[in-house]
């Protein structure tokens, strides 16, 4: 038997201010850590939320732009109220309906394709 103890998305990004913008400042994601080979190469870094992991690489080979990651949250209308009162010029999402299979959720865009979707279970 195997035991799985965590797993790690990778998303693609292009510009690492963007990217620092969105998910630091605006999603409020804390910086874990940094890594380049040497100036001038791609970056990999690690980000936090809540405990959760995402890796982001600029790295051609390391994933594609427009994954689609799904992130369990305990109050998706808090988080929402939250990133509403940052006034991030790019999103202001919205959480949605209670959908048929008992959740409510907010899918955000980031600016390079990927989409995130905070969701609660109903």
């Amino acid at each position: 038997m195997v035991t799985v103890n965590q797993v790690t998305p990778i998303l693609r990004i292009f510009d690492e201010p963007k990217a620092k913008e969105f998910y630091l400042k605006f999603l409020g994601f804390e910086l874990i850590f940094e890594h380049r080979f040497e100036e001038g190469l791609p970056l990999y870094m690690g980000v936090s939320l809540g405990g959760e992991t995402l890796h982001l690489s600029e790295h051609h080979g390391d994933a594609c732009p427009g994954a689609h990651i799904r992130i369990q949250l305990d109050n998706v209308d808090e988080y929402q109220s939250t990133l509403s009162g940052k006034k991030y010029k790019y999103s202001n999402p919205s959480v949605g309906e209670e959908t048929p299979w008992e959740t409510r959720e907010m899918s955000i865009d980031d600016p390079f394709g990927n989409r995130l979707t905070f969701y609660e279970i109903s």
